[in-house]
């Protein structure tokens, strides 16, 4: 950061920037996502509608990256979704990730 005197307030150009205005939320990452499928769409409709499907894909590589993320650790992952540990064990079995 240059060479600051101690006590020295950094000047805007020596302060490093956020994390968040280089690194993208996961709102911004689906928001991409989505605008890059629709325009593979071209117009046409997404069968069974696209909020449908984005929750049937979003959903296994969530429980798989969490779990993985707590090292298999199922009370962890379930802590860490928000969810109960049955509600878990339900949607991994339901979706074959048991």
């Amino acid at each position: 950061m240059g060479n600051l005197q101690p006590n020295a307030s950094p000047t805007p150009a020596e302060v490093p920037a956020p994390a968040r205005e280089t690194t993208p939320t996961l709102g911004d990452c689906m928001a991409m996502n989505v605008r890059r499928y629709l325009a593979d769409l071209n117009g046409t409709p997404c069968r069974n509608g696209l909020y449908a499907r984005m929750l049937r894909e979003i959903e296994p590589p969530l429980l798989r990256e969490v779990l993985a993320w707590s090292g298999g650790n199922q009370s962890r992952a379930a802590e860490i979704l928000g969810i109960h540990r049955a509600t878990l064990r339900k949607k991994l079995r339901d979706l074959g990730l048991d």
